[in-house]
């Protein structure tokens, strides 16, 4: 067995139950903040083009926004669940990294971004390790290809 499958095995067997439920939050508020993004687009281009890059800022805010609207309902389905937090794990990366952290905890200005942005941060990395949970389609899918393997 591999490394990525004996981590998958053990995260699926030690996983809390409520777990599900903050993966729905999650997904719906990440797919949220996505069309947030969608509607505030050349906000997030003037925050992305920092990076003094040619059209690094329309790149990476394109970015963010598939992955958001993309990947917030997925995981609120639990339907690729590890396979879509990876691909946000960068945006939250760079979102506290690079743009809230800046500001601080707490400021007046932020609404508490980076402490948001740390706990979605934090959501996305439990859902690599411990995956999507019982009650997702990712586990029904698991079921089904047991239950065919065992026939």
């Amino acid at each position: 067995m591999s490394v990525i499958t004996d981590v998958e095995k053990w995260g699926n067997e030690h996983r809390p139950g409520f777990l599900d439920f903050f993966r729905i939050i999650l997904g719906l508020f990440i797919t949220y903040k996505g069309l947030d993004f969608l509607t505030n687009m050349d906000e997030l281009e003037m925050t992305a083009a920092g990076l003094n890059v040619y059209f690094a800022g329309a790149t990476l805010a394109h970015y963010v926004v598939f992955a958001h609207i993309l990947g917030g309902p997925l995981i609120a389905v639990g339907l690729f669940t590890r396979v879509v937090c990876l691909i946000n794990l960068p945006v939250l990366i760079g979102a506290v990294i690079f743009v809230n952290a800046p500001k601080g905890f707490l400021s007046v200005g932020s609404h508490m971004e980076l402490e948001i942005s740390i706990l979605v941060l934090a959501g996305l990395l439990i859902f690599v390790l411990f995956g999507a949970g019982r009650y997702s389609i990712d586990a029904r899918r698991r079921k089904e290809a047991e239950a065919a393997q065992h026939s």
